[in-house]
Parts: structure tokens; sequence; C-alpha cells
């Protein structure tokens, strides 16, 4: 059996005699080699005509990015001749052609124009007609930005870098000076699209939603305060997660939470099962007055968290162990006899706050206790979205505070659609590898499916069948 492979690639198989299947990484890169253009530098190098020209780069003397580096330089070239070219076609004849005169129309030398790229500033002399009626194609008027940069500073933002980060970051390494309002009109582009996300139509029926939420600092007037962002994700029929919506609360309590349930009642969702939460005040309220048979849910592993606030660090082990009986029994009347026989206990009575906690929330974690195994698995924990939150939160921190409530949910999003997008490639980065080789993780969020859903979903139908049959 023999295998052709590409310089440097020897591990990378493209064809072999018994027609394996390529890696894609390996086919990607036969293709690259026959674009015209890598083809066109591969000859240019090989034939010696560049030699002196990577002396120079291997002495230090050019530099190939950044300010007055060779390639912002070829890109200018390039640039000046297609706008030669476009002025050309648009008088009709040719620079110095002898008829020139016979034409109305006529250059009038050039104007300098500076474009940002991604390897450094690009100093342009755009050239004129006589008459003003040219008007370039190939860099048209106002662009002050060649195609790519503006994504670059997008990807820099959604990854946590703040706009003076960027700023700082394109300075430094490509010689590009953008000011603080440039790279923000650039990432303020993407707010329409997160307007049509947050207002795009949802399914008639999710039968569990989970509700979390993480703090992130926003001015307001002259001060800066502590603002909630909470993060809806909803488990469709076929089990699939999606990013309902992303809502920064202005209100306390019921008002706020009023407006969250009209925005999804108003985008579709007419009926939900089960709405998994960390008791917000209000909530419960909101739903009940837009999805009366919804069930609210106390989310078990923050209560577990709660009722171990201000238990000692040597006793945490223990006490979770006390606490297990009172969420694992097997309905409400026993789990009520779990927590009597903790709250008697010595650990009860050393940490009467453990036992404080669950008597609060009591009325809104039985619901839980009346579903089969299978069914508490998913409506356990908010697990799903603190994974997320705990990523968001990687990328927030790097902020001292946000100007705005669209600054927060701006960012939010594209960090999402950036983990997301980051975790496809790597997932298609590993195709065709075997399962020990694999190193890319799953979705986060978005598009998971829930394990054994088939199984909880049957549960649900005996549990719902006038809510659920319909949809199946």
């Amino acid at each position: 059996m023999t295998a052709v492979t590409t310089e440097n690639d020897e591990a990378d198989v493209t064809t072999t005699g018994t027609g394996e299947r390529p890696s894609r990484a390996a086919a990607r890169r036969v293709a690259r080699a026959e674009m015209p253009g890598y083809r066109a530098a591969a000859e240019l190098a090989e034939s010696g005509a560049l030699d002196g020209l990577f002396a120079q780069i291997d002495a230090g003397e050019i530099d190939l990015t950044g300010d007055g580096g060779f390639i912002p330089a070829l890109i200018k070239h390039a640039l000046e001749r297609g706008l030669g070219a476009e002025l050309t076609e648009h008088l009709g004849y040719e620079k110095g052609a002898p008829n020139a005169a016979a034409f109305a129309n006529s250059r009038n030398g050039t104007t300098p124009k500076t474009v940002a790229t991604q390897v450094g500033d690009v100093n342009l002399a755009v050239p004129r007609d006589r008459a003003g009626t040219f008007t370039p194609r190939l860099v048209p008027k106002g662009q002050r930005r060649l195609g790519g940069l503006d994504e670059m500073i997008i990807s820099l933002y959604a990854g946590g870098m703040t706009v003076r980060d960027i700023e700082h970051h394109l300075a430094t390494t490509l010689g590009t000076e953008l000011s603080h309002e440039t790279i923000s009109n650039i990432t303020d582009e993407v707010l329409e699209a997160v307007a049509e996300w947050q207002a795009r139509p949802l399914e008639a029926l999710y039968p569990v939603i989970y509700l979390d939420a993480i703090v992130v600092k926003v001015r307001d007037g002259a001060h800066v305060i502590n603002k909630a962002a909470h993060i809806a994700v909803g488990v469709d029929i076929d089990g699939i997660k999606h990013v309902l919506g992303i809502w920064v609360q202005t209100h306390e309590g019921a008002k706020f939470w009023a407006g969250v349930c009209a925005d999804l009642a108003n985008r579709g969702i007419r009926d939900v099962l089960i709405v998994c939460c960390d008791g917000l005040t209000g909530l419960p309220e909101a739903i009940e007055a837009t999805w009366p048979n919804a069930t609210v849910q106390t989310c078990v592993v923050h209560l577990i968290r709660a009722a171990m606030r201000f238990v000692g660090y040597g006793d945490r082990k223990a006490v979770a162990a006390a606490l297990k009986p009172v969420y694992t029994a097997a309905n409400a009347e026993a789990a009520r006899r779990e927590l009597d026989a903790f709250a008697d206990s010595n650990w009860g009575k050393k940490y009467p706050h453990a036992v404080a906690t669950w008597e609060v929330a009591w009325e809104r974690f039985t619901p839980f206790l009346a579903f089969p195994p299978q069914l508490r698995r998913v409506i356990y924990t908010t697990n799903s979205i603190e994974s997320l939150n705990y990523q968001l939160r990687k990328v927030t921190k790097n902020r001292g505070h946000f100007p705005n409530d669209d600054a927060v949910v701006k960012l939010l999003w594209l960090a999402i659609c950036n983990i997301e997008d980051k975790r496809a490639r790597d997932r298609e980065r590993d195709r065709g590898k075997k399962g020990s080789e694999r190193k890319a993780q799953g979705r986060l969020v978005e598009g998971q499916v829930v394990t054994n859903w088939k199984q909880a979903l049957a549960q649900l139908a005996i549990a719902y069948p006038d809510r659920i049959n319909p949809h199946l």
C-alpha cells in the first residue's frame, strides 16, 4: 500500500491504494495548495525570485506586517493597480493614450486615504477624475477598513477583550490605530442580529425551562450598580436545549418577571410544564399568571448550596451526606420525615440555618418529589445553564462595568456564539478520529440533547398526557 502526502504532512493520509478516506485537514491543505494565489507564491519562491527579500526578512531589515511592513505595501500596490484599472474602465481609455484629449472626462491626480487591514494600515493614493463621477468599487468611498478586520474585532470582543484592550492590541500587533468610538461602533453592528435573535419565534411547548443569572456591573447615571443578567434555556419536545433569551433585570421581583414571561408568550410559548430556577422573587407569580398549569421547581443544587452556606468547611462533607436522604426520598412525606430527623440530629442543632433554608423553600422543592427517577435527573438542577454561566463569567470578569444593558446582552450573545462555534470547529477537526483520540468538547448548551430524554419524555407523557400528546 502506498500513500500520497503533502510536504510536512506525513501523518495525514490523503489518498491510499486501498481507497482510505483522507483526513479533512490534509484534504484542505491539498485544496489550498491548488489555489491560484498559493501556487503563484510557491512558484515565485521556488524560482529564487524572492531569495533577496527572504534574506532581508531574516536579517530583520524588513517587517512582514504592521506599520511599514512588506505585506501592507504589497496590498497597497495591488489595490492601487485595481483602482487604476477601475478608473480606466470608467473613462474609456488607457493612461497616456494618444487620443485622451478626445474624451470629455480625464484623470485628475489622486486623493490620499488610509485603510485599516488585518496586517496593518495601508496608505492608498485613490485616483480621481476631473468630472467627479468616478465611484471606486474596490475600496468604496467612506470605507476605512478592509474585509476581515471587523470580524477580527468582533471575535476579540466576544472572547472577553474590552474595547480599550482591542484598541491597544491592534496598535501594538498591526500598527493599526482605531479609535475607541470606531471599535465600539463595529461591535454595535451586531445589535441588529441580537435583537432579531431575542425576538425570534419559539415553540408552542417547552417541557422544561431552566432559569439562572450572572451578576454584572452596569453604569446607571453617575453610579455603577450590580444587575442580574438572566438567561433562559428551554428543552423542546425533542429534548434539544435552546437559549431562549437574555434579560437584564431592570425592576425588582414580579414586575420584571411579568415582562419576561410576556415576552416568551408573545414569541409563541403557549405552555411550559416545569420551570427550574433558584427561588427568584416574583417569578412563581409571573409564571402562574402566564402559564397557569406550569410547575415552578426550586433547583435542588442551589438549595443544597444555600443550606451549606454557613457550614464549616470541615463539616461540609458530613452535613451534605446527612441531607441527601431529604432530596432522594421517595415522596414528600418521606422527605419531611428525613428533614425532621436532620433537624433533631447534632448537625441540625449545630447548623439551624441549614434546616431553615429547606423550610423556607419547602413548597417549591416538593414538586420535584412527585416525579419518577428519570424525570428527576432532568429537573434536578440548572447545571446545564450553570456551565454556560461559568464560561460567560470568564468573559465578563475582565470588565469593570458595562455602559448600559444593551452592552451586556450584546457581549453575552456574542460569547455564546463564540463558544459554540469554537467547540463546533474542534469537533469538526476530530471527525473521523477514534474515540480515544478525540479531544473536542460537546455542545455547551445550544443544540445539546438532554441525556436519556426519551425515558424522561415517556414519564412526562404519563404525568401530563393532555398537554404532551398533542405535540408528539
